[in-house]
C-alpha cells in the first residue's frame, strides 16, 4: 500500500526541485483552508531566492513540467502556490487497511524491542498532607494523554510519580491529628480525612500562633528518628497514598515506578559537596554552599545547601534526575509541573549541566484551572477535590442519561455516566493549549453539543449506530466516483490530516491539538449527516457513505484511546 502524506508529496516535488532537499520542501508543504479544496499547498516563495522568478511564474512553471501521479487527482497553480488533490481511494485505503495503525502511518514498531527510544514522563507529585487537588487533575490527564501517545508513536515510556511526604507541610497535619484527632481511623476517602486535619492547623493557628513552633518542633523529631513521630508518619502517609490511588485508577493511572522525597532529601548533598570539591560550587561567606550561574546560563544564583547544612528542595530533584538516570536508562525525561516552576526547573536543569549531567530533560509546564468562583487555595480550606469535581461531572452525566433513558436499568445509566462523566472531564481539560489557564465549568463539559468529550463520544455512537443497521459488509471495494458530495469531499480532507496533528503532538507535546482535531472531525461528520444520508435504496452509494463513516469511526477511536477517552456504542 503506497504511503500518503506530506512526505509523499515531498518527495514527489524533489523529482522537480533540486535546490531544496525532501526534508526541507516538506516543511514547507501546508494544510490549506477549509475554503480552498485542495489537500496540500507548496508555497513557491523559497524557490523564488534561486531562480529570481516572480513566485506565481514558478509555480506555473512547475505545474507545467509535472505528469499526475497515480495518488493524485490534481495539481493545480493558484497564484505562488501548487496545491495538490489526493484521491479519495488513497486515504480511506490506507485507514481500512492499517486501522488502529492509521495514525503511525509510516512507522514499523517492534514494540518488544528494548532499545526503543526511552522516556520518563514524571507526575503528578503531589504532597501527601492533603487530597488531590483539581490542578492535579490537569497534571494527570496530561501526562496520561502524553505517555499514551508516546507509547502510541513507539517510544518505551516509563511514568513515574514523586511524591512529597516529608517536610513542615507534612508535620502540620500530623500535628493537627495528633491534638483533635483522638487517634481515630478514617471515616471517609483517607486521603480527604488526612487533608482535614491539614486545615484544622491552619485554622487553629490563627487562634495559636505557637502551634508553628510545634510543628517545627515535630519536624525536628522526625528527622531525629523519633520512634512514636515516624509511626504517625506512616500511619498518616498510608492513609494519603491509598486514598490517591483511588483517584489514579478513577483516571486509569498507575506508575511504573513511585518515588518519595523521604528517601531522597538527604541524598542530594553528597552529589553537591562532590561538586564542592571539584570546584564547580562555592561555599560563600555565611557558609551556605551556591551555584554560581550568572554568567553562563544568565540566571540568578541559587542556594543548594543552607548554612546550617540543610539541603533545599532542588537538591534532592538534582538527585532524582540520576536516580531515574539509572533506574531507566532514558533518553528524555520530561517533568509535568505547573508553570510556577518554570524558574525552578531553569535551575535544576543549569546545574545538572554543570554537574556535567548531559541527559535530555524537559519541562512542560501549564496553566492554572479556575472555577467560575475563583482561583483555589488550600490552606483556607476552599481547596476543590480531584474527587469532589469528577463526582459532579459523574452526577450531571447520570442526569443527562437517565433523561435520555429512563427505561435503562439504573445499573446501565450508572456505567454509562461514569464513562461519558470521565470523557467531559477530560476532553474539557485537555482540549486547552498547555500553557493557558482556563476557567472549568462542569455544566458546560457534559453538554452533548459544543467542543465537549460527550459531544465526540455521541458522535461514534451514531455510526455505530448507523453501520448496525445496515446489512451491506464495509469493503473498500465501492464506486469511488459517488463520493463527490462537497460534505464527503470536506470528511475525506480532515481524514487524512490525522497522522500529520499525531505527528505535530508528539514534537510539541501539544496534546490539545489532538482534542481539537477529533472535534472538528466530528463537526464535519455531522454536518456530513445532516447532508448525507448514508442509508439508501442506492446501494453502491450506502457501501461508500459506510466505508466513509467507519474509517471515521477508527480515527475518533485511536484519538480517544490517546486522550484515556472510553467510546460507548449506544449513548
Amino acid at each position: 500500500m503506497n504511503i500518503i502524506d506530506k512526505k509523499t508529496i515531498a518527495e514527489f516535488l524533489k523529482e522537480y526541485i533540486s535546490e531544496l532537499t525532501v526534508e526541507e520542501i516538506e516543511s514547507l508543504i501546508e494544510i490549506p483552508p477549509s475554503e480552498i479544496n485542495y489537500t496540500y499547498a507548496f508555497p513557491c516563495f523559497r524557490l523564488a531566492n534561486f531562480e529570481r522568478k516572480p513566485p506565481k511564474v514558478i509555480a506555473e512553471e512547475l505545474k507545467k513540467k509535472m505528469k499526475l501521479p497515480n495518488f493524485l487527482d490534481e495539481i493545480k497553480a493558484i497564484g505562488p502556490y501548487l496545491n495538490f488533490k489526493v484521491k479519495n481511494k488513497h486515504i480511506l485505503n490506507q485507514i481500512f487497511e492499517l486501522k488502529e495503525d492509521y495514525g503511525r502511518l509510516r512507522l514499523k514498531i517492534d514494540f518488544q524491542d528494548e532499545n526503543r527510544v526511552k522516556i520518563v514522563i514524571e507526575y503528578p507529585s503531589p504532597n501527601t498532607n492533603k487530597p488531590l487537588h483539581f490542578g492535579h487533575v490537569r497534571n494527570i490527564l496530561l501526562g496520561k494523554s502524553l505517555s499514551n501517545l508516546l507509547e502510541y508513536k513507539g517510544y518505551n515510556v516509563f511514568q513515574v510519580n514523586l511524591n512529597n511526604d516529608r517536610g513542615i507541610h507534612i508535620c502540620q497535619s500530623m500535628l493537627a491529628y495528633k491534638k483533635w484527632g483522638k487517634n481515630k481511623n478514617p471515616n471517609r476517602k483517607s486521603d480527604h480525612f488526612v487533608g482535614d486535619f491539614y486545615v484544622k492547623y491552619s485554622e487553629k493557628l490563627k487562634q495559636d500562633k505557637a502551634l508553628e513552633k510545634e510543628a517545627r518542633e515535630l519536624l525536628k523529631l522526625w528527622e531525629a528518628g523519633d520512634e512514636e513521630t515516624i509511626a504517625l508518619w506512616k500511619k498518616m502517609n498510608r492513609w494519603a497514598l491509598d486514598g490517591f490511588n483511588e483517584t489514579y485508577k478513577k483516571l486509569g493511572i498507575s506508575f511504573n515506578k513511585e518515588y518519595f522525597e523521604s528517601d531522597l532529601y538527604l541524598r542530594g548533598i553528597k552529589i553537591i559537596l562532590e561538586g564542592l570539591d571539584k570546584g564547580i560550587f562555592e561555599r560563600i561567606e555565611d557558609g551556605a554552599i551556591v551555584a554560581r550561574l550568572k554568567e553562563k546560563y544568565n540566571l540568578k544564583d541559587k542556594i543548594l545547601v543552607r548554612n546550617d547544612g540543610t539541603s533545599i528542595y532542588i537538591t534532592q530533584d538534582i538527585y532524582l534526575a540520576y536516580k531515574k538516570k539509572e533506574d531507566f536508562n532514558y533518553d528524555r525525561s520530561i517533568y509535568i509541573v505547573a508553570d510556577e516552576q518554570i524558574q525552578h526547573f531553569k535551575w535544576l536543569f543549569a546545574i545538572l549541566d554543570m554537574l556535567g549531567f548531559k541527559e535530555d530533560n524537559y519541562h512542560l509546564s501549564y496553566g492554572m484551572i479556575r472555577l467560575p468562583s475563583g482561583r483555589m487555595k488550600s490552606r483556607e480550606g476552599t481547596i476543590v477535590d480531584a474527587d469532589d469535581v469528577i463526582e459532579q461531572v459523574e452526577n450531571l452525566a447520570f442526569e443527562e442519561v437517565e433523561k435520555r433513558y429512563p427505561n435503562l436499568p439504573n445499573s446501565e445509566n450508572k456505567r454509562r455516566a461514569e464513562i461519558i462523566g470521565l470523557a467531559a472531564l477530560k476532553l474539557y481539560i485537555l482540549k486547552y493549549n498547555p500553557v493557558k489557564g482556563f476557567v472549568f465549568n462542569p455544566k458546560d463539559s457534559i453538554s452533548f453539543e459544543g467542543e465537549t468529550g460527550p459531544y465526540i463520544q455521541y458522535c461514534y455512537a451514531r455510526i455505530a449506530s448507523i453501520i448496525s443497521k445496515s446489512s451491506i459488509e464495509i469493503s473498500p471495494k465501492i464506486n469511488w466516483n459517488l463520493l463527490n458530495h462537497e460534505k464527503e469531499l470536506f470528511l475525506l480532507k480532515q481524514l487524512i490530516y490525522f497522522p500529520e496533528i499525531l505527528d505535530s503532538a508528539e514534537k510539541t507535546y501539544n496534546i490539545h491539538l489532538i482534542a481539537q482535531y477529533l472535534l472538528t472531525l466530528c463537526q464535519s461528520f455531522n454536518s456530513f449527516y445532516t447532508s448525507c444520508q448514508v442509508i439508501s435504496q442506492n446501494e453502491e452509494l450506502e457501501k461508500a457513505r459506510l466505508l466513509l463513516i467507519y474509517c471515521v469511526q477508527i480515527v475518533i477511536k485511536i484519538g480517544l484511546n490517546i486522550l484515556g477517552i472510553e467510546t460507548l456504542d449506544q449513548m
